[in-house]
């Protein structure tokens, strides 16, 4: 890149500009853009040598360089904001073009112009953002404009740019938008471009000689403004006039461009420029015979008649309903600006009522310092600085509460789900233990009998203690190998004595919980027994069987079974639910409840 060199024997305005230029301040660019303005005006009265030799110490001076990356700068804090990036665009494509610098020429081709001409699309795809965004659309365009024109301008003078240019992502970016003000601006654009210098279309790749006519032809083939399809149509219509091999290419590689023009684009106010089209696209055809498809003249003018009786009748009944939509019209445009009246005095109040509130804020806070400065004239000066650190360390309270409150409140609704799932997790646990808790308690009282009980290392002790003791104080001799077999089938025999007294006695303890369990039931019988007076006959069948107390328990049991099943699932779970089979296990195990004391 060029150096800046030594300022020395540049004159003041342009040492000045150089000096701005160093600090790299953003928000001076306005300035500066307004001193290069100057110099260059000032240089435009004189003659032209002085201007070329102004353009060419700016460009060794580093002063283009410099302008060409503020057009990437963010404008959102700089004075004029996008519209001051389009003036310094303008000034650039002015110094750029005709200039020849006697030194770095290669830096000034190959790298500066480039350069240049990216950063000047990228800036106008940055305009056409603001404007997609709806923000000071008017003004937006206006700004667009102007860097496009800034664009054709440096194209002009450099024409080797106008390929780098149609390459671009950001110009092809800009290509595929749909605003018809954008779409006009970039055929216009096209046009100027192909009346300066038509040859750059044999020029550039046939890739993006493709591409253009395709988004020209799109345009007419998907677009209904007429401001666009007539810039389209011009377009082409300079295409094809300039150069012969690109109008032979158009009608073999969109096939139905000629139908399209007539059907679609015919009466639109430039019937001229879309004859003269056809006329250049199809020379060999007549249009006559084109509008027939291979029929007489004479049929032609019959569907011509038709056609024209068809569109009068269609028009007449249009204009029948014409009042009707007039109507409509003013009805739909009156309640519009009823809208927009009622959004204008909502802001209005919005407006006031903010206004208040902000009044309000500052006569308490005036309030509040008059009352502080009061105290502060009460409060001795040995006490002042305890005071105020009192005050701040409130201060700070107060807004580690509110920031707390506020983070809390915040993440409040993710808590609370976790929160949830935590209590419906707790829930399941508890009634999942107490359901094992029944089931344990229901298998202990099926079977109350238990295994023996180990020993603890108390009584273990205890014992090897007794037999150590034993030992000593009766030690045995030698013991031959009868009297040990005798003591082992004395053993085996003491041990068969125990195990059948232990199953005597379970079966005994079996046979009493039965017993209880009959108690239990004819109790419970003859609780529920009718009294004299409505006793039949058949109830007494019941108190005479043995197996009409069982039969009349066991339904007692499936009914409450049935019962149970119909509780809902939430019911199962708390405290209140009991299972009927376990209930009636505890009524049989514990009848001196109801015997005695019903």
């Amino acid at each position: 890149m060029p150096s800046t060199g030594s300022t020395a024997d540049v004159e003041p305005g342009l040492r000045a500009l150089l000096s701005d230029i160093e600090g790299r301040n953003v928000a001076e660019v306005p300035e500066i853009l307004l001193k290069l303005n100057e110099l260059l005006d000032r240089r435009s009265v004189e003659e032209p040598r002085a201007l070329q030799t102004l353009k060419g110490r700016l460009f060794a001076a580093g002063v283009l360089q410099y302008c060409s990356e503020a057009l990437r700068f963010d404008y959102e804090r700089v004075e004029g904001g996008l519209g001051t990036a389009a003036r310094v665009a303008d000034t650039l494509s002015t110094c750029c073009v005709g200039l020849d610098p006697l030194t770095d020429k290669e830096i000034f081709y190959s790298q500066l112009l480039p350069s240049v001409a990216e950063n000047m699309i990228f800036l106008a795809s940055r305009v056409m953002e603001r404007i997609l965004q709806g923000k000071e659309e008017a003004h937006m365009i206006r700004q667009f404009w102007k860097v496009i024109d800034s664009i054709c301008w440096l194209l002009k003078g450099h024409s080797q740019l106008i390929s780098h240019v149609l390459q671009s992502k950001h110009y092809e970016k800009i290509q595929l938008c749909e605003n018809e003000d954008i779409c006009g601006i970039l055929l216009l654009f096209l046009q100027n471009l192909i009346k300066s210098n038509s040859t750059f279309l044999t020029e550039i790749i046939p890739g993006v000689l493709e591409g253009v006519l395709d988004d020209i032809v799109y345009r007419l083939g998907c677009g209904s403004s007429a401001a666009v399809g007539g810039a389209a149509v011009k377009t082409l219509l300079l295409i094809a006039s300039s150069n012969s091999a690109i109008a032979d290419l158009l009608p073999r590689r969109y096939p139905g461009l000629d139908a399209l023009l007539r059907n679609d684009w015919c009466g639109k106010g430039f019937d001229a420029e879309v004859e003269q089209l056809i006329n250049s696209l199809y020379p060999t055809v007549c249009p006559l015979l084109l509008c027939s498809q291979g029929s007489t003249v004479k049929e032609v003018r019959a569907a011509c008649v038709i056609q024209a009786a068809w569109r009068a009748f269609q028009i007449r009944k249009r204009m029948k309903k014409l009042p009707r939509a007039v109507s409509t019209l003013q009805r739909s445009f009156r309640e519009k600006r009823r809208r927009e009246e009622l959004q204008v005095e909502s802001k209005r109040a919005e407006e006031e009522l903010r206004l208040q509130v902000r009044l309000r804020r500052q006569r308490a806070l005036r309030e509040f310092r008059q009352r502080q400065l009061y105290l502060l004239e009460i409060v001795p000066a040995s006490q002042v600085d305890r005071y105020l650190g009192e005050v701040n360390r409130r201060a700070a309270v107060m807004i580690q509460k509110v920031w707390r409150g506020y983070r809390e409140r915040r993440s409040f609704q993710q808590k609370k789900e976790t929160l949830r799932q935590f209590k419906a997790a707790v829930t399941i646990q508890r009634a999942v233990m107490r359901f094992l808790k029944r089931r344990r308690a229901l298998r202990c009282t099926l079977s109350p009998w238990k295994g023996a009980q180990g020993l603890t290392d108390a009584q273990r002790a205890e014992l090897m203690a007794q037999v150590e003791e034993y030992i000593t104080l009766h030690p045995g001799g030698p013991v031959s190998l009868e009297r040990c077999r005798e003591v082992h089938r004395r053993t085996q025999e003491m041990l068969h004595q125990y195990l059948l007294s232990r199953d005597a006695e379970r079966r005994a303890e079996q046979h009493r919980q039965a017993l209880v369990a009959q108690i239990n039931t004819d109790i419970e019988l003859l609780m529920n027994a009718p009294s004299l007076q409505e006793a039949a006959e058949v109830d007494a069948g019941v108190y005479l069987s043995r197996s009409g107390p069982v039969a009349s328990r066991a339904r007692q049991s499936h009914n409450a079974l049935l019962h149970a099943s119909r509780y809902p699932w939430w019911k199962k779970l708390g405290d209140e639910f009991h299972d009927p089979e376990s209930a009636l296990t505890e009524n049989f195990a514990e009848p001196s409840e109801n015997l005695y004391f019903g």
